[in-house]
């Protein structure tokens, strides 16, 4: 999976297993009871979370979701997700929120000194700011999600590993 040429930050992936999703379940549930110094995995009904844990986590430490859909008697669809760690995310939405916040406000004083005539510079200069925030934020996670490629193969290895287990 190249990463670096995906627009969107959340990155997905979808695969089609010859074998019943139960029996995918179990191999997730049984794994998650082994315990691993570096790896933790988290099921319920028909998903299943893997973190890093332990020594090798960092703040861009990535998890996978992977949800699995029977689609036959013998088949499952299996859709996967890596996304952040969810403190991450959560700041980063807080992030979203903030500067949206402010971008709306400053629209409405905008509009309110254009109807008054007023001088309008520092509202624009300010939206301006919204927007580049807006920007940077994009590429910080981009940065992120750069920096925890290498465990974002480490856990598709590890989904692969208990898939073939």
């Amino acid at each position: 999976m190249e990463v670096d040429k995906e627009v969107r930050l959340l990155l997905r992936f979808y695969n089609d297993l010859p074998q019943k999703a139960t029996d995918l379940e179990q191999k997730f549930k049984d794994f998650g009871k082994i315990k691993n110094e570096n790896y933790f995995v988290k099921t319920s009904k028909n998903h299943a979370w893997l973190h890093i844990i332990g020594p090798k986590k960092r703040y861009y430490s990535p998890h996978l979701h992977l949800e699995f859909e029977s689609t036959s008697e013998n088949e499952t669809h299996i859709r996967g997700l890596y996304g952040p760690d969810q403190m991450l995310w959560t700041f980063f939405m807080f992030l979203h929120f903030m500067i949206a916040g402010v971008f709306l406000v400053f629209c409405g004083i905008l509009y309110s000194n254009y109807i008054l005539k007023n001088s309008l510079t520092l509202d624009f200069i300010v939206l301006g700011l919204m927007v580049f925030c807006w920007f940077l934020l994009y590429f910080i996670a981009r940065q992120i999600r750069h920096n925890g490629n290498d465990q974002m193969k480490e856990l598709e290895k590890l989904y692969q590993d208990i898939i073939a287990s």
